[in-house]
């Protein structure tokens, strides 16, 4: 089954829409998000605290609560400012293994002035995500910090 992201991500703007509190439109985001996409074990977000990233609003079972930057696929994708799409987090070199059920992984870091993180996707299914799934969530990256207030 083919997954509407045109239409998800209509829904995801009117959800945020008038909010701009980022915490409290992480948490709406990682739900929607969550229980609407097929094969995803864990969805959430981590925010940048000094040297870490932070875990935040997230579904799925409890993860790591600290990540160093720099380290692992979440840290690695913040470190360099770039999405990173894993087929297979066991080949990933530096791995953090905080759910031994994901298998495969997606990460889009963001920087909005004083607010910095990670949209932090995992799938039990190896190779669950491709490039059109990377646009799609970067697209989710772009809603959200469009969301957040300019203060």
């Amino acid at each position: 089954m083919k997954t509407d992201y045109p239409l998800l991500l209509q829904q995801l703007t009117a959800l945020v829409k008038g909010e701009q509190d980022f915490l409290a439109n992480a948490a709406n985001l990682s739900s929607f998000l969550y229980h609407n996409l097929a094969a995803v074990n864990w969805l959430g977000f981590y925010f940048q605290q000094g040297e870490d990233l932070v875990l935040g609003p997230f579904h799925g079972q409890p993860a790591c609560t600290r990540l160093p930057i720099g380290q692992g696929v979440c840290g690695t994708a913040f470190a360099d400012q770039k999405t990173l799409t894993v087929a297979d987090v066991s080949k990933f070199t530096g791995h953090i293994y905080c759910d031994s059920a994901s298998q495969s992984e997606v990460v889009v870091p963001f920087k909005h002035h004083k607010i910095a993180g990670v949209l932090d996707v995992d799938s039990p299914e190896l190779n669950r995500f491709n490039a059109a799934d990377a646009a799609f969530f970067e697209r989710v990256v772009d809603i959200y910090i469009d969301s957040m207030a300019t203060d």
